[in-house]
């Protein structure tokens, strides 16, 4: 069986109010559509989630929002600035699903791709992975453990 992992970083967040928190940040315009736009790429190559696994921040749940994509959403405190081997564990406990998006923060979220990869990427800018940069992984897998 094949499992499919999706590795996503939220979008741009606005650092415009002083007053809220790290965890309270939204997205700004450019994250928005940036995050619609992940959401089109995502269904025309057919990668559509069976799960999403995400940190509860502002800024993630407003990417999963603008995704528009339906699939079970866990919110998780955990995933919130986790590193990746958090990630892993988190994982590990996504059930019968055959494809998973996770979506969280750097640097994290881009250690995880980075692990993962079979190969190191090309892109230079990998190495930073950028505001609604997304990874697919493919697995033959029968389980998440």
């Amino acid at each position: 069986m094949s499992l499919k992992l999706i590795l996503m970083r939220h979008a741009k967040s606005d650092w415009d109010d002083p007053m809220l928190s790290d965890h309270q940040r939204p997205l700004n315009k450019r994250g928005r559509a940036s995050a619609k736009a992940m959401g089109d790429w995502l269904r025309e190559r057919g990668h559509l989630p069976d799960l999403v696994l995400s940190s509860d921040s502002t800024r993630t749940q407003e990417t999963w929002e603008r995704l528009a994509l339906t699939s079970e959403v866990r919110l998780m405190r955990s995933l919130y600035l986790a590193p990746a081997m958090r990630m892993l564990e988190v994982l590990r406990q996504a059930g019968e699903a055959q494809t998973v998006l996770m979506l969280g923060h750097n640097p994290g979220i881009g250690d995880l791709a980075q692990q993962l990869a079979a190969t190191d990427p090309r892109d230079e800018g990998f190495d930073h992975y950028p505001t609604c940069a997304t990874t697919v992984f493919r697995f033959e897998a029968s389980a998440w453990e």
